[in-house]
Parts: structure tokens; C-alpha cells; sequence
């Protein structure tokens, strides 16, 4: 695979001071490692589970002033957006790599999904100790598993902008970020622990 990883430069790109300036560095570090990742990423996971799946890679076109704080491409099950639907997500911000099924506010089924989520509380416990739950995808804090409880669900069905994230962090100084194959089958290999998840919020959506 082509792809060769990510560097402190990609990094640095969220260092850069202005909208122009700092979507030019995204659109010639990052995007086109985005697009060959996520496009060996897009193959494999429309092989595990059966159905067509697409590539999108965020263009940040609402943006007039504020520069983005991190930049990522999703992976879904629709051509036209993936905003309205669960799916899969690598991105950047500043300081670390994150690797999510994402369930974000504009879910138009989230209350089922949430639902669905609280009676497989005990699965979602059983993914990998490392893995780590967002709130909230603006943000770069997340949970640990182990801190999960299912008040973060509750929250996620009664609240209209909550969201839920689960996945995995990768610090900008970890060596699997730089080596492009390792990253590739890290990623794989999580997004393979997400699919039950995946479809059982796409049974639920």
C-alpha cells in the first residue's frame, strides 16, 4: 500500500494561523493521505460487511473564519453524506490520531439507537480495554471503557446534541502513526471489533 503513515508535519498542519492557510496545509499533507487510506479502508470494510460502502473526506465548507481544530475522512453505507447515518471514522487533531464508529447529533434515529445501545451495555463493555467513548466529536476528550457507564447512554438518548464516539486514540508521538502498513491493520483491526456495533446501530436507524 502506498500509504506511508502520518508525520509531525500532518501534526503542525493545526498549528497554522488562518482559515486560507490552514486548509491549504490539509488539502496538500493530509487529504491525500486520507484518500489513499480510507479508500483501502473503504474495500475492506464493504468486504466484511456485504453492502457498498464510500468514502468521504471532510471538506470543512461551512467554514468562513475559524480554521478547523482536526480533519478526518468517514466511511458509510451512503454515497451522498454520512453525517445522518452511523459510520466509521480516522482523523487528526493536533496532538492525536482517533479512530471512531461514529454516532453523531444528526442521527435522525438516535433515541432507537441509544436504545439499542443500553440493552447491549454489557457487549459494548467487552470491546478492547483500550478503547475510548467521545460525547462529543468537537472535542478531544474522551473516556475510557472502563469509565463507561450507562448514564453517558442515557445522555446520549435524551439529549439532542449529544453524541457517541467509540474507538481508539493514538498520541501524534506513536510509532504505529508513522508506519503506514502497521497503522493500516490497527485500524482494520478495530473497526473489525466496531462492526457489531456498526450493525446493530444500522438495524436500529
Amino acid at each position: 500500500m502506498s500509504f506511508t503513515g502520518f508525520q509531525k508535519t500532518d501534526f503542525d498542519t493545526f498549528l497554522i494561523d488562518g482559515l486560507d492557510a490552514r486548509m491549504e496545509a490539509i488539502q496538500t499533507r493530509i487529504q491525500p493521505k486520507f484518500q489513499k487510506l480510507g479508500s483501502e479502508l473503504t474495500e475492506e470494510l464493504s468486504l466484511k460487511l456485504g453492502n457498498e460502502m464510500y468514502l468521504h473526506i471532510a471538506k470543512h465548507a461551512r467554514r468562513t473564519v475559524n480554521p478547523p481544530k482536526d480533519t478526518w475522512l468517514a466511511i458509510c453505507d451512503n454515497k451522498r453524506g454520512y453525517k445522518k447515518h452511523p459510520h466509521f471514522q480516522v482523523g487528526l487533531f493536533d496532538d492525536h490520531l482517533f479512530i471512531w464508529l461514529a454516532l453523531i447529533y444528526e442521527l435522525p434515529n438516535k433515541q432507537n439507537i441509544a436504545k439499542a445501545f443500553l440493552e447491549s451495555f454489557e457487549e459494548i463493555k467487552e470491546l478492547p480495554d483500550d478503547f475510548v467513548v467521545s460525547l462529543d466529536h468537537m472535542k478531544k476528550d474522551s473516556i475510557s471503557l472502563a469509565d463507561l457507564n450507562e448514564e453517558h447512554l442515557h445522555r446520549f438518548h435524551n439529549v439532542k446534541k449529544a453524541e457517541f464516539l467509540i474507538g481508539k486514540h493514538y498520541e501524534m508521538n506513536d510509532p504505529i502513526i508513522k508506519d503506514g502498513d502497521r497503522l493500516f491493520e490497527v485500524i482494520k483491526a478495530a473497526y473489525e471489533s466496531l462492526i457489531p456495533l456498526y450493525k446493530l446501530a444500522k438495524a436500529n436507524s
